[in-house]
């Protein structure tokens, strides 16, 4: 076994090649350090690879809410429901699913809502850096979002929606049918109102943008290691990573392997409520100009968006741990509500499936800060449905702690212990 992947000492060893990963290790070799990747897959065939491709600056409410735990009852019980919990899993989940209820208390939501508006606000423009930093740029559209409501009954509860993001500084309009339609005609003409996000931007396919941040990151010499991490230890000059077929040392490690760092974590001695949470999509090649925009329903917990591969369609959770397997009838509930949701079906049938795995803490918010004892130890991961929105700013967060730099957020709602010190 080989001392370490080359004869210069890597000054960080970020683990994890998705766009968490990658937007990292690219801002830290810009900051002149020497950064090594470590991935067990190709970069962005994780979950990075299954995003909608939508930055949802306007998520900022956490899922833990006393209102989720009324509806879980209803939306677990749909047969189209966007949530599923494995009867067989429950035991192992149970532990998880207490945190994931205390957080539903006020302080927490606050808290919660707080920092995912201080993340979220600052992430387009942290995007626009990452991209017109490798002049890629291009990969970048304002295309604007329309949330979107059947029920007629539902426009208080849109116009709810909009005066509360209203209070943290984001624009919406409200339509009604025929404006919707005027909007985007590929909708169904059954669309009874919905919110229209101006400003909001999306990007032209997820893994594309993985592809050009490699580019960017190898061309200007940095290297990319595919194997599997088995062990990481904290020494007195800094970290030893164990892959599987090397032993590399070097003065820091980034820990930003999305649903498998807590195995990670744990090695250094923190425990986090990490779980898996499979995320489903469907993809139509051939639909590219299918929707002038990205569009989200309200009550079908989807999210459509038409990408450089063609229109994807997103929805569907399932807790249920890393061995969960595809599942045929999460890929025909996203066929049901997209037929409900599109003016023309045409290939949905045919469309290709997806399933990937997405890290979720109980309080909505990722891991992001420095071990507590070892300060050459960083992590950047459980970013849940916001890993593509969050990535380029967690970015710039890991290495202004990492050059000492004060953090432009408040980083104390997403430290690593917080779940130990509770």
């Amino acid at each position: 076994m080989s001392a370490s992947t080359s004869s210069l000492r890597p000054d960080v060893v970020v683990v994890g090649a998705g766009l968490i990963g990658m937007t990292s290790a690219l801002k830290l070799q810009q900051e002149g350090l020497r950064v090594l990747v470590v991935d067990r897959d190709d970069p962005g065939k994780g979950a990075s690879f299954g995003n909608a491709g939508y930055l949802a600056t306007e998520l900022i409410e956490p899922l833990s809410t006393p209102e989720t735990l009324r509806k879980a009852p209803t939306l677990l019980l749909d047969p189209h429901g966007p949530l599923a919990l494995p009867p067989r899993y429950l035991p192992r989940l149970l532990p998880w699913l207490t945190r994931f209820a205390m957080a539903a208390r006020k302080p927490s939501v606050n808290t919660g809502r707080q920092a995912l508006a201080a993340l979220n606000s600052q992430a387009l423009i942290a995007w626009q850096r990452c991209l017109n930093g490798i002049g890629a740029e291009d990969e970048l559209i304002a295309s604007g979002y329309l949330m979107v409501w059947e029920n007629e009954r539902t426009l208080e509860k849109a116009r709810y929606h909009q005066d509360k993001l209203g209070k943290y500084g984001i624009r919406t309009d409200l339509l009604d049918a025929d404006a919707v339609q005027a909007q985007d005609s590929g909708l169904s003409r059954h669309i009874h109102h919905a919110l229209l996000f101006p400003n909001a931007h999306q990007v032209s396919d997820p893994y594309r943008v993985v592809q050009r941040l490699v580019e960017a990151f190898q061309s200007a010499g940095g290297e990319i290691v595919r194997e599997s991490v088995e062990k990481i230890s904290a020494t007195h000059e800094g970290v030893e990573v164990r892959a599987s077929q090397r032993r590399i040392e070097a003065n820091r490690v980034l820990i930003a392997t999305g649903a498998w760092s807590s195995r990670l974590a744990e090695q250094l001695g923190l425990k986090m409520p990490l779980e898996s949470e499979s995320g489903h999509h469907l993809t139509i090649a051939d639909r590219v100009d299918a929707l002038r925009q990205p569009v989200g329903s309200a009550e079908r917990n989807v999210v459509m968006a038409p990408l450089k591969s063609g229109l994807r369609i997103v929805g569907f959770s399932e807790l249920g741990g890393l061995a969960l397997k595809p599942n045929s009838k999460r890929s025909r509930t996203l066929k049901h509500h997209a037929s409900a949701l599109l003016s023309d079906t045409t290939g949905i049938e045919q469309a290709s499936d997806w399933m990937g795995f997405r890290p979720t803490l109980p309080d909505s918010l990722p891991v992001i800060g420095q071990h507590p004892r070892h300060s050459q130890v960083q992590f950047a991961f459980g970013h849940q449905h916001l890993g593509l929105t969050q990535a380029a700013i967690t970015a710039e967060l890991v290495a202004d702690q990492l050059m000492n730099r004060t953090p432009t957020i408040n980083l104390t709602p997403f430290r690593p212990e917080r779940f130990t010190s509770a």
